[in-house]
């Protein structure tokens, strides 16, 4: 499928992000969120959401539970929620399928509806029509963002937690499975700003050592009025170079924006820094895009 114009690679290349429809039918959308939701339905809550803390000691080794679940999920389907969707004695206050923030990272290489998607003749065409030589897959996630609960996302650039050298070899794709608007928590970027590298870096400290990861650098101070909207229609995908700076608003509505996003990088002549939180495993190697 070659549904990518010259036109719109040329906006990739100049502004470090371009919004193409229609990648996605709506009953493909619907699957995905479908899937989704018997997937909430049979999760297992890690125990140390549900554990009751009192001490400070306590709060740690919560907060170091959290660290854990999140830097060993590259290869697992875990579940990250939203705060203050647990009591004092770790059940639900809200319905499971309003305490998730997202699901991740590994969707692509273990549900098979999602990893149709991330391997599709759409998804490939598009890596292709930008020259990718040896596109791996290195991450996906399942965004809920809804409304009143899911806040905003600051400002960021992806190649702080997904570093490579070069920069450059990142690429998100982040596909809404409903429309995302301005009222709801579309995407927001700051166009061309992806040519001025990173000045921020999130890196594995030392093993045994805590925090398991810390920052290197500070984040800039970006002028809000830079940034430009970009809402997208349901099955539609914006490509996110990985050093463009985005974010997104709070959702004001009363619609949920579902997304499925995920991450590829070219592994030609690009080395993947040991230091990111990410790593590839003996379970799950970086899988490679092209599959014919």
């Amino acid at each position: 499928m070659d549904f990518m114009s010259d036109r719109d690679a040329q906006k990739y290349a100049e502004d470090g992000y371009v919004v193409l429809d229609g990648l996605l039918s709506p009953q493909e959308c619907d699957e995905l969120r479908q899937r989704m939701e018997e997937i909430v339905e049979e999760m297992d809550v890690p125990e140390h959401c549900r554990t009751v803390f009192s001490t400070y000691h306590d709060e740690q080794t919560k907060t170091q539970g959290n660290a854990d679940y999140f830097i060993t999920s590259g290869d697992k389907i875990r579940f990250f929620f939203e705060k203050g969707v647990f009591d004092d004695k770790g059940e639900f206050m809200v319905p499971k399928n309003r305490s998730l923030n997202k699901v991740g990272h590994a969707l692509h290489a273990y549900e098979p509806v999602y990893k149709k998607v991330t391997h599709s003749p759409g998804v490939q065409g598009i890596a292709k029509k930008l020259g990718l030589a040896s596109p791996v897959i290195l991450q996906s996630m399942f965004i809920f963002k809804k409304f009143l609960f899911h806040f905003l996302v600051t400002s960021h650039q992806d190649a702080t937690f997904l570093y490579t050298e070069p920069l450059g070899r990142v690429m998100g794709m982040w596909i809404a499975l409903e429309d995302a608007t301005e009222n709801n928590g579309c995407l927001w970027f700051i166009p061309g700003s992806h040519k001025s590298g990173i000045t921020r870096r999130m890196v594995r400290t030392p093993p045994g050592t805590f925090p398991l990861t810390d920052f290197v650098g500070k984040e800039q101070e970006y002028d809000q009025e830079k940034f430009v909207p970009a809402p997208v229609k349901k099955g539609g995908v914006v490509l996110i170079h990985g050093e463009v700076v985005h974010r997104s608003a709070e959702n004001t509505s009363q619609d949920s924006r579902h997304v499925y996003t995920f991450h590829v990088m070219e592994s030609q002549d690009t080395r993947w820094s040991p230091g990111n939180w990410l790593q590839p495993t003996e379970e799950l190697p970086f899988p490679p895009l092209y599959t014919d």
